[in-house]
């Protein structure tokens, strides 16, 4: 018995933690990116990050500091 539930539990642990990644939708972008100074070119950069992430290239994230 106790073994079946440790093969359940990995059974549900490998299959939720799978390797996908999910990109931002348009409307994401676009919400994003109106805090932007220059939103067309911030709005093409991040479809193009999107567009390379779809395809399994790597890509470059980066990290804002939050600011009290």
């Amino acid at each position: 018995m106790k073994l079946v539930l440790n093969f359940s539990i990995f059974l549900l642990a490998f299959f939720s933690f799978s390797n996908k990644s999910l990109s931002l939708t348009d409307y994401q972008i676009k919400r994003f990116c109106a805090k932007e100074k220059r939103v067309s070119l911030c709005i093409k950069n991040l479809q193009e990050k999107r567009s390379d992430l779809q395809k399994g290239k790597l890509i470059e994230i980066p990290v804002t500091p939050y600011k009290r």
